[in-house]
């Protein structure tokens, strides 16, 4: 029905509309689309989802398996560090949709649920540039934050076992307030997610937001940066090149590795718990591996004849990281099952890949 100066055609004569009809008529109209709108909604029950940092290795790996429950899924990242090859297998997907966007600047969308996991995350990267580090991590956090309030939305933030700095506690519990240097060359990351944190809580506190806070522990599997300088990608890396494996320091420190798959299940159950439990809330591996046996299980499995090099350990590198789980146990009924060794190789099989392309 097309309306010309107040006139709209019909089909026995041409009826003329006062303002006030046209008010009625436009309101009837709204009823019925939000009518319809909400029928479609109940049919398909699916939700409108927001992935900050989605073509990042995480991040992708969120983002299948919210596209296998069913949601419809907003992926914005502005590819400093993430791969749209991540997101290669999700072209023609109709729930699936990219928008090149950085945090650090106000987004304007309707979703129903936002995962914040916008940010460089290893040293490498969150090093090349620490200014802009820090903004990703707090004014992001602030645009996340805000979206949210808006919506009256529940939001997700990836922190880090970084907050915890070098530990003197060990293991970490989530009541450990940390031991970092504010003024180090790792301060961009472990401060940027400290305060990142501050904000997430302090919108709980003060706008009664509905937040999940997950401390992230060392995380590897299919889709990490081949050149992120974490110690996973590097020691496969360099094992099938047959270049030397090298080790920062005598190798002793520890490290908890956990596999993506893993991961991500920890997510979902945290998004999924009460409203009364924020977190934060420790997501990996209890078992804790030296940097020495990690690389001595990737010489084993990838066949290398690579040799161990020492090179001095980097200013701030925390010697211990082993999560207490406990609380992730209790309230998420969530642990990992893939052991390193099931993990390192299919981690190593992607790698192959990368190295022939």
């Amino acid at each position: 029905m097309i309306e010309r100066n107040g006139v709209v055609p019909c089909a026995r004569s041409i009826v003329r509309i006062t303002g006030r009809e046209k008010c009625d008529l436009a309101c009837s109209w709204r009823i019925m689309r939000v009518k319809a709108l909400g029928q479609r909604r109940s049919n398909y029950d699916r939700k409108r989802v927001l992935v900050t940092g989605g073509a990042g290795f995480l991040g992708s790996h969120l983002i299948d398996r919210l596209l296998e429950r069913g949601d419809e899924v907003l992926c914005a990242d502005n590819l400093f560090t993430g791969d749209k090859r991540n997101l290669d297998h999700l072209a023609g997907e109709p729930r699936f949709e990219f928008m090149r966007h950085d945090v650090c600047f106000p987004l304007f969308v309707e979703v129903d649920e936002i995962w914040n996991l916008a940010c460089p995350a290893s040293p490498v990267h969150y090093q090349h540039d620490p200014v802009q580090t820090t903004k990703t991590s707090v004014h992001g956090a602030i645009n996340m934050l805000g979206l949210a309030k808006r919506l009256g939305c529940r939001i997700f933030q990836a922190s880090t076992s970084e907050v915890y700095g070098d530990p003197a506690v060990h293991p970490q519990t989530e009541s450990y307030w940390g031991n970092v240097n504010p003024i180090g060359i790792r301060s961009c990351y472990d401060e940027g997610k400290r305060c990142a944190e501050t904000l997430f809580f302090d919108y709980h506190r003060q706008h009664g937001l509905d937040i999940k806070v997950a401390r992230i522990f060392n995380t590897y599997g299919p889709r990490m940066h081949p050149g992120d300088g974490r110690v996973v990608s590097n020691f496969i890396i360099q094992a099938l090149k047959g270049e030397p494996i090298t080790i920062y320091g005598d190798g002793q420190q520890t490290r908890s590795f956990c596999y993506v798959d893993d991961l991500i299940d920890g997510f979902l159950a945290l998004m999924a718990s009460e409203p009364g439990f924020p977190g934060p809330v420790n997501l990996g591996t209890p078992r804790e591996f030296t940097i020495r046996e990690l690389a001595e299980m990737v010489i084993e499995q990838t066949g290398s004849r690579s040799e161990l090099r020492n090179l001095p350990l980097p200013q701030d590198d925390p010697l211990q990281r082993k999560p207490d789980i406990s609380l992730a146990r209790e309230k998420l009924q969530w642990e990992p099952k893939v052991r390193l060794e099931d993990g390192l190789a299919r981690t190593i099989d992607y790698f192959r890949s990368v190295v022939e392309r």
